[in-house]
């Protein structure tokens, strides 16, 4: 998700609070500094690339190689300047997303889910916020998108851990625009006739500042 327009070591497993929801707002600047000096940068796939329209295969293997890919998808993120990003938005068709994204309170999240499913809440508790939405493989274009101001998702940690993640405000829109590219959608398949026409004319007339994978 590009930003709105306006334990150490090799990963490790994050404390939870009393609710089973995992604790991911210490030692953010430490965190995310390990993972991403570990990572290599890649290019990002845009929209049209097969690889996002797809749902991708669930993480089955949680080593080494899974390892260097969270390292690299850090690393692609920071120079994306993006605050979430898919596996498949660096052309991996696995189910696993990274965040670095900071919360309407101001409070710095970073993680990393694998296998995420998204709760379903009660439509009485639904409360949709109407706010600027953008993509990193969908470049230089924004939307305004409906989506509700709370989320929570189950999946699995980078070592297999069962995990339980909530946000709140632009952390909830970002949980769940991360979700939606593992499945096969971008935030423009939410969009209008008329709103995704006029994001991807932004995306036509603008340039990426970061490498974008070419489609054929």
């Amino acid at each position: 998700m590009a930003q709105q327009d306006t334990e150490q070591g090799r990963g490790g497993v994050l404390p939870v609070d009393d609710e089973g929801f995992v604790i991911d707002t210490a030692e953010t600047e430490e965190r995310e500094t390990a993972f991403r000096e570990r990572g290599t940068s890649r290019p990002i796939t845009v929209v049209g690339n097969p690889v996002l329209h797809k749902e991708c295969k669930d993480v089955t293997e949680f080593g080494d190689e899974l390892a260097t890919l969270v390292d690299d998808m850090f690393a692609s993120q920071r120079t994306a300047q993006g605050v979430g990003l898919a596996a498949n938005q660096i052309g991996v068709d696995l189910k696993v997303f990274v965040y670095d994204c900071m919360d309407d309170d101001g409070v710095r999240h970073v993680g990393v889910v694998c296998n995420p499913v998204l709760q379903e809440l009660p439509a009485e508790s639904r409360v949709l916020d109407e706010s600027n939405e953008g993509c990193l493989s969908v470049p230089t274009a924004y939307a305004e998108l409906a989506r509700p101001d709370y989320a929570e998702l189950t999946g699995q940690d980078e070592k297999g851990n069962p995990i339980k993640v909530r946000g709140t405000g632009y952390f909830a829109r970002c949980l769940q625009h991360e979700t939606d590219h593992l499945y096969g959608y971008l935030y423009i398949d939410r969009l209008s006739k008329r709103d995704r026409k006029d994001a991807l004319r932004q995306m036509a007339e603008g340039t990426p500042r970061y490498p974008v994978v070419a489609n054929d």
